[in-house]
């Protein structure tokens, strides 16, 4: 009875002498008023005391995660639960006289407090997802697609307790009801449910992580991934352009991750040029007096010409008739002097594959083939690498008097008349 005098001025009115028919209707609108005006100043002291003395906690602490949840405003909607308790615990002593009324009003609380509950969850798992983004392991071990599924958990769970508060019925009563929905709910969360179990098994094997370059052919592309979702991956291509990929297709098409290449020692160049097969020959005793004085190959040449000339003595060869015996040429001099050319180069990484080889002759010459990893794998400074070599490779080629294969341009039919 106490209380209800809090929230009643129905014996004031009476002395005044307001009239019968008036003092109900007076008496609920101030006991309205009041309950207002409470959860209002609830709610300024909640937020500007109790908020206020947060912040300045949070900004003395240390720690980085009471930020991140004070960022995503986890307490500032925790805040709302007071004005919510103040309207739940006054209502009964306003509406005591008009039971449809307080049952209109309390369901209508309820779903506030639901629809609030839910938003404090739903910021604490995004603060949590923040949290935990500052960790070293969350690059290879996401969880933004865990937290998704959690966060369509508490809105489905919120849904049913909304239309239950509705209904007037049971949760469990409409939860035996939406199970008869599984097939249509199955459905309309396909893309969802492929999505998770593909997450999951992106997250298992460690196929994906944020920060992985992977180029997907079939999609149009090529680019570092920024975002793993639960539906989606998003890719900024090396064109700026963003790429969303649906989960599901990182598992059930196949794409290329350049992490390995990354996690190694360098990236690889394999590339090759075409020479001109009329231009390989055996080396003339001049061509091999002007390589000798090639830093790289001196050493090369006078120990492959002793070595020639002993076996050429051995097995008794005439050395005037060119075709016998043992002779360099100069393909096999050139191949040899791009090798130790390559093995001195500083951005070249010697601790792993190196090769110069010669592919199977064609109808456009015969490739010569690098095979070696640069030690920088920054696409620009790898490039460039490449360019740098081959720059390099095609200006000494007439040194070897060798040329390079070209389909013959107007210029070539020129010099011919």
């Amino acid at each position: 009875m106490k209380m209800r005098v809090l929230f009643s001025i129905e014996p004031l009115l009476h002395q005044w002498g307001i009239a019968e028919g008036y003092i109900a209707p007076i008496n609920l609108a101030f006991g309205i008023l009041i309950i207002l005006l409470g959860a209002f100043l609830s709610d300024i002291i909640a937020r500007r005391l109790i908020l206020t003395l947060l912040a300045r906690f949070v900004e003395r602490s240390e720690n980085t995660w009471d930020d991140i949840i004070f960022e995503h405003k986890v307490f500032n909607r925790l805040s709302h639960l007071a004005p919510a308790f103040i309207l739940h615990w006054s209502v009964g002593y306003v509406f005591k006289d008009y039971p449809k009324w307080e049952t209109l009003f309390q369901g209508a609380i309820q779903i506030y407090f639901i629809v609030l509950i839910l938003m404090v969850l739903t910021s604490f798992l995004k603060a949590l997802n923040e949290i935990y983004m500052t960790q070293p392991i969350s690059k290879d071990r996401p969880i933004k697609g865990y937290i998704q599924i959690v966060q369509i958990l508490f809105y489905s769970i919120a849904f049913i307790l909304i239309l239950s508060v509705i209904l007037g019925k049971s949760p469990i009563v409409l939860l035996t009801g939406i199970g008869a929905l599984a097939a249509v709910l199955i459905l309309v969360f396909k893309d969802t449910i492929l999505g998770f179990v593909a997450s999951i098994q992106l997250s298992a094997n460690n196929m994906v992580r944020i920060g992985d370059w992977i180029s997907l052919p079939k999609h149009n592309t090529d680019g570092t991934v920024i975002e793993i979702t639960l539906n989606t991956v998003k890719v900024q291509n090396w064109d700026k352009t963003i790429s969303t990929i649906p989960t599901y297709v990182l598992v059930s098409d196949s794409f290329g991750n350049w992490r390995g290449m990354e996690e190694s020692g360098g990236r690889r160049i394999k590339r090759h040029l075409l020479l001109d097969m009329r231009s390989v020959k055996f080396c003339t005793p001049e061509l091999l007096e002007k390589l000798k004085q090639v830093i790289y190959l001196k050493d090369y040449i006078q120990s492959a010409l002793q070595e020639i000339e002993h076996y050429n003595r051995i097995n008794q060869i005439d050395p005037e008739i060119v075709v016998n015996g043992r002779r360099l040429t100069n393909i096999g001099v050139f191949r040899k002097y791009v090798q130790l050319y390559l093995q001195h180069h500083p951005k070249i990484n010697q601790e792993l594959t190196l090769l110069v080889r010669q592919l199977q002759p064609t109808e456009t010459g015969i490739p010569i083939e690098i095979y070696a990893f640069s030690s920088d794998k920054q696409w620009a400074n790898y490039e460039g690498l490449q360019a740098d070599i081959f720059d390099h490779i095609l200006a000494v080629l007439p040194e070897f008097e060798l040329r390079v294969f070209q389909n013959p341009t107007g210029e070539d039919f020129k010099a011919i008349r």
